[in-house]
């Protein structure tokens, strides 16, 4: 074909594709409500037309370096061969059917597999179908754990957690967090749940101000000696809507031994802290006591489909092991462990648990911690933190660090503008890149976050 020809389909060719995109946009715009955006004085969202690796293809030509794991869901890069591989072969064998009643290998493979991986007291394994799900379950199972056993005049109602929390935006999900704007038009309808003041350090091995702490303990000890509380649920040790803000591994030790001294339940919500994200595959590894109950989902497909889980002990077990047929746990969900799903979390455990997967993590913790050093003297910075994958930085700004930081409406931009995918937290901007990230594009990010001028 004659050049020219070759240049004028190429221009047809890239004319047309232009068109399509701006219908698609169009329709979007026409049809679909994005979460955590304002429907009006909102940015036109970026067309995806493909993602490979580390990076998000758009219709208007970029190769965005996705460096946050798309809100922390992907660890082994986009369109990974071996998870596609799995789930098409799953799809021509079996798509979905009811689990209750019914089972299937790869639901069956997935749960023998993680409780090999999980701490030694997790025994059970019940699915859901994403992060806030599966917290909900936990909390259900904690409350019908205590009426199982003494009935519907238990003392025990109370639910603690931490000051900074978010596990979630569904209605029990949103009652054991943070009370914010986010949540405010819901207030009425969320049950009554106490929060515990959390001293942040920056790191989890510092020891937290020896007031604050004794404050923090004292507050708990005094609310589980009532016997009225039912369960503490907490992100071990770092706190991700909060900031990606640390706080005490010897803290939370003590905090669990309180609780357990108490018998009251410990629900470990390991949604963003799990498969790798801390340096061990789940944050809990760091600690002395184990919890009751985990929660998991966000890496648990390797960011490939939604699904959740919640594991428990023996001893939440006990109370569920009888003939009464009103002790059974009634809840569930109509995709719950999809054949799919659970395919594709099949296949990111084998990629987590591989040597290759394991040396990544590690050399993205020492070029997190190298850079950590490098960038913590700057004078734009206020505090760096780091831990396994996760690196934070928080800006000095005229304002105080919240989510609501308006530099975050600059940092996301100036991001974006070089394409590089962060998506601040205020005035903190974090990284949580997939494990496969090259050397060459975490600098990037590293040297973009160098170069603010706030």
């Amino acid at each position: 074909m004659p050049v020219y020809l070759a240049a004028y389909f190429l221009e047809n060719y890239l004319f047309m594709e232009k068109s399509n995109a701006a219908a698609l946009l169009a329709q979007d715009a026409q049809a679909v409500w994005h979460p955590f955006t304002p429907l009006v004085g909102s940015a036109q969202p970026l067309l995806v037309t493909h993602a490979q690796g580390a990076y998000l293809y758009t219709s208007d030509g970029r190769q965005i370096i996705d460096a946050i794991g798309s809100w922390w869901v992907n660890l082994h890069g986009h369109s990974h061969p071996h998870i596609a591989q799995a789930v098409a072969r799953q799809a021509t064998q079996l798509e979905h059917v009811i689990f209750a009643g019914f089972t299937h290998e790869p639901a069956i493979s997935l749960a023998t597999r993680l409780l090999e991986v999980l701490p030694t007291n997790q025994k059970k394994i019940f699915y859901s179908d994403n992060g806030s799900t599966s917290i909900e379950v936990s909390l259900k199972m904690a409350m019908q754990y205590w009426y199982n056993q003494e009935g519907e005049n238990t003392r025990r109602r109370k639910v603690v957690a931490l000051e900074g929390a978010y596990h979630g935006d569904t209605f029990g999900a949103m009652s054991v967090g943070e009370r914010s704007p986010f949540n405010a038009p819901f207030a009425p309808f969320l049950f009554d749940v106490h929060f515990l003041p959390v001293p942040y350090t920056p790191d989890v091995f510092s020891a937290a101000d020896a007031t604050d702490t004794q404050a923090c303990l004292q507050a708990f000890t005094e609310l589980v000696q009532t016997q009225e509380v039912a369960a503490f649920i907490f992100e071990p040790l770092l706190q991700g809507t909060a900031g990606m803000k640390m706080f005490s591994r010897d803290l939370l030790n003590e905090l669990l031994a309180i609780a357990k001294k108490h018998d009251v339940l410990c629900i470990a919500d390991e949604i963003m802290t799990g498969f790798g994200r801390t340096g061990k595959l789940f944050a809990c590894e760091y600690l002395d006591v184990a919890p009751d109950m985990m929660c998991l989902s966000k890496g648990l497909t390797g960011g490939a489909l939604p699904l959740g889980i919640t594991t428990c002990t023996e001893k939440i077990m006990e109370a569920y092991r009888s003939y009464d047929l009103l002790k059974t746990f009634f809840h569930g969900h109509s995709f719950t462990a999809n054949p799919l799903a659970c395919a594709a979390a099949n296949a990111s455990l084998d990629l987590l648990l591989a040597p290759e997967s394991v040396a990544n993590r590690a050399r993205i913790a020492a070029k997190h911690r190298a850079f950590a050093e490098r960038i913590s003297t700057k004078s734009f910075v206020r505090q760096v933190r780091a831990l396994g994958v996760v690196l934070a930085v928080e800006f000095e700004t005229q304002t105080q660090t919240s989510y609501v930081n308006e530099a975050r409406h600059y940092l996301y931009q100036y991001f974006l503008d070089q394409d590089i995918l962060l998506r601040p937290l205020g005035n903190i901007v974090y990284i949580l890149p997939p494990y496969i990230i090259s050397d060459e594009d975490l600098e990037k990010v590293y040297q973009a976050i160098e170069q603010i001028k706030l």
